[in-house]
């Protein structure tokens, strides 16, 4: 069995169960219920992002089954990578992957089989303490994107993932989809906020083109804009029409820096209600 095991608890989290737990709790003291299907969560230090993510995170609709992708910020692996089988070690427990939910996946044949592009890269393994810690039982699918641009080549591959996910989404409704993003990188926070609406405009309207043609309008820094367009395929192809912003900070409201900071949104995608 594949094992993988955590390369930023102690740095990003707590490294032992009691402080992580003690952590989380008080994350998730704001969070309310929600109902969404599909979210955008940051994946910075839980100092910094942790509450957005815990509103994100908090905000779903109860699921056994998760779909996690995340930006590939170490360049190692392939363009589109997954890990198909095994277990990744958090300091609260083992988290499993659904085989069979992946190699229902790889079938797109965008999906490159590819533990080498997880064994360094943090997007992912930072979503998981908020997952059981809201949903003990789970089990999920690892994908991690490099980024290539954003070109309309890449936007079609990540078009095909994205209603992969979608058909998957429709014949299980035990299946929640998480892209794990930060937004504006190392600006001022007057900055970092104008690009971010900017974006978070064409997101709104489900609209990955428009996405991918406002961050190169803008020279935008928001490193899992991958996940995010192939989030905004499968939205569109399960009629999630509602989407909210949750919530929106940055690293300076914490470092009292507005210099140069990180932003972090938490987004959900749900249905209208009728």
């Amino acid at each position: 069995m594949e094992t993988r095991y955590p390369v930023v608890a102690g740095m990003f989290y707590f490294g032992d169960s009691g402080n992580l737990k003690k952590q989380l709790d008080k994350l998730f003291s704001d969070s309310k219920p929600g109902n969404y299907t599909c979210v955008v969560s940051p994946h910075a230090g839980y100092e910094y992002s942790g509450r957005t993510a815990a509103l994100a995170i908090g905000s779903l609709k109860p699921g056994k089954k998760f779909i996690i992708l995340g930006p590939n910020h170490t360049g190692m692996g392939s363009e589109f990578s997954v890990m198909s089988r095994g277990k990744w070690i958090t300091p609260l427990g083992d988290c499993s992957i659904d085989s069979s939910l992946a190699n229902e996946l790889k079938s797109c044949k965008i999906l490159e089989e590819d533990t080498f592009a997880h064994e360094k890269e943090h997007s992912i393994e930072v979503q998981l303490p908020f997952l059981q810690h809201k949903f003990p039982r789970f089990q999920f699918v690892p994908i991690t994107i490099m980024g290539m641009g954003y070109s309309d080549e890449f936007l079609k591959r990540c078009e095909v993932l994205g209603k992969a996910i979608a058909k998957a989404m429709k014949a299980d409704p035990d299946i929640r989809m998480i892209a794990s993003s930060d937004f504006s990188h190392y600006l001022p926070a007057e900055s970092a906020k104008e690009k971010d609406e900017k974006a978070t405009e064409r997101i709104k309207k489900l609209d990955p083109g428009g996405f991918f043609e406002t961050l190169r309008e803008t020279d935008a820094s928001v490193c899992g804009y991958a996940p995010i367009a192939v989030l905004l395929f499968t939205a569109r192809e399960l009629g999630l029409k509602k989407v909210n912003i949750i919530d929106y900070t940055t690293s300076g409201e914490k470092t009292g820096d507005m210099r140069s900071v990180v932003s972090y949104s938490a987004i959900g995608f749900g249905k209208e209600k009728r």
